[in-house]
């Protein structure tokens, strides 16, 4: 009889143990999750801002050599991340896509300026840094006018501090509820084994001979449960980047690690200190409170 009681409650322990670990993993999956949207939304942001671009329109008399000394000129300032030299014949290639028909043919001339389109550093992209840059480079004789859309980098710009705000406050939030869901979840795997903590402490064992496997076990269960949430994410991000080709612009493979071993230091300090306070708790109490 107290073979089959003893094998009972060796099962019942073990579906508490595996019930706890998939709670930590689908926890700390969610987690993971704001971690790569808010990597994905900070690489969106410098990729956005990246491709800010300001078209420094030339004048007309300056021959191809000079153009291209100022381009280098421009890939030498801190404010530019890269140049891009689109000659008449270019603009008027692209003008022509996008019309659908020869202009150039219609006019019987090329109007068009040779340019320079400039990216900007993510830094830089704000409307105080452009105007900056504008004013520097606008003593060069060579540069007839530089162009760009003030409104769009401030509408941009403005859009990126809301939604980071958001997230921000978001991440905040899941985190808290994600201590509080695997305190709960192993406080109710320790409450199973309350009176088997009592029983130890009644025939003499210490508190820390008792505690000792299982905040090991904690650990353990921590250890576990962000490894499957860390191949979950592996998953996740896989179908995500077949579903959506460009993400890949996005990757930062050093980022997700980042996140991963983040991920797995989480599971195991949050794991570890509730078994601590739970087994804490129920070594604290008295024997006739074990029954409610």
């Amino acid at each position: 009889m107290s073979i089959i009681e003893e094998g009972s409650s060796r099962k019942k322990t073990k579906s508490v143990y595996v019930s706890t670990v998939i709670s930590i993993a689908l926890v700390l999956l969610m987690t993971g999750l704001l971690g790569l949207i808010m990597v994905h939304a900070k690489n969106l942001s410098r990729y956005v801002k990246e491709n800010i671009v300001l078209n420094v329109i030339v004048n007309d008399n300056v021959n191809e050599g000079d153009v291209l000394a100022l381009q280098k000129d421009l890939d030498r300032n801190k404010h530019v991340l890269r140049t891009e030299y689109i000659s008449k014949e270019l603009a008027a290639k692209n003008l022509k896509e996008d019309l659908g028909e020869d202009f150039v043919e219609y006019l019987g001339h090329n109007p068009l300026l040779p340019s320079i389109d400039v990216y900007m550093n993510e830094a830089y992209a704000n409307n105080d840094s452009i105007q900056a840059f504008i004013t520097q480079v606008s003593r060069n004789s060579r540069i007839n006018e530089i162009v760009y859309q003030e409104n769009l980098i401030d509408m941009v710009n403005q859009n990126i501090r809301v939604i980071g705000i958001v997230v921000l406050a978001f991440a905040a939030i899941l985190l808290i509820i994600a201590v509080a869901l695997i305190n709960n979840t192993i406080r109710l795997a320790i409450y199973s084994q309350r009176f088997l903590i009592k029983s130890m402490q009644l025939i003499g064992a210490t508190k820390g001979f008792i505690r000792r496997p299982y905040i090991l076990y904690g650990i353990v269960h921590g250890l576990i449960g962000s490894l499957i949430a860390i191949l979950l994410l592996l998953l996740t991000l896989h179908f995500a980047q077949q579903q959506v080709p460009e993400l890949v612009f996005l990757r930062d493979w050093l980022e997700f690690i980042f996140i991963f071993v983040a991920v797995v230091i989480l599971g195991i300090l949050i794991s570890g200190a509730s078994t601590y306070f739970a087994v804490t708790k129920y070594l604290r109490a008295k024997s006739s409170s074990l029954y409610r």
